[in-house]
């Protein structure tokens, strides 16, 4: 079974802000997969279903950004998902709005679901899908304020390709190894 979890922050106060494009992600993917997310249980909002013989469960863990790992690890340990089929999708303050990049492992940077996730699986080493959303501007507006605000009008099209495009490589992961993904999309 593959796990592809998306964070953000639930209640409509946070929709389409920049901390929730993995939800977004997540709501692509549902539509695409025609998985329903219909089940809420593990802190989390999710959908199983299957995609060319293969079981996928999609979650958006519901416990607020810095405590999304609970979520997550309550899931794999109750369906016994092995790190390697865990890939998990967020915005970064480090990319340009609307860059994504593909990775096995790596430090949180920063990014308080991240540390969450690391904390509660006891590993850096799962597949990520980073999703640009650029360091505030103009400088002075605070991190918190930056990463629950919305895209401004320029961003909104560049963020819609991130998400489909993400949408694409986690699609792709399905069938192919996450390392052959991580290649054909990091360019």
């Amino acid at each position: 079974m593959k796990l592809i979890v998306g964070l953000g922050n639930p209640g409509k106060q946070y929709d389409q802000t920049r901390h929730n494009v993995g939800f977004e992600v997540i709501d692509e993917l549902s539509n695409r997969l025609q998985i329903p997310l219909n089940q809420s249980k593990f802190k989390g909002l999710y959908g199983m279903g299957n995609h060319k013989g293969e079981k996928v469960l999609l979650l958006k863990p519901l416990t607020y950004m810095n405590l999304s790992g609970e979520s997550i690890s309550a899931v794999m340990d109750y369906y016994k998902i092995e790190l390697e089929d865990l890939v998990v999708i967020y915005d970064d303050l480090d990319l340009p709005v609307g860059k994504i990049r593909l990775r096995q492992k790596g430090s949180p940077g920063g990014h308080n679901g991240i540390k969450s996730a690391v904390a509660h699986l006891g590993t850096q080493a799962f597949n990520r899908i980073r999703i640009g959303i650029d360091r505030p501007h103009p400088p002075g507006i605070s991190v918190p304020d930056y990463v629950l605000g919305r895209f401004r009008p320029e961003e909104q099209q560049p963020i819609k390709e991130a998400v489909q495009k993400s949408a694409d490589a986690c699609e792709a992961w399905l069938e192919r190894p996450f390392l052959q993904v991580m290649n054909d999309y990091n360019q």
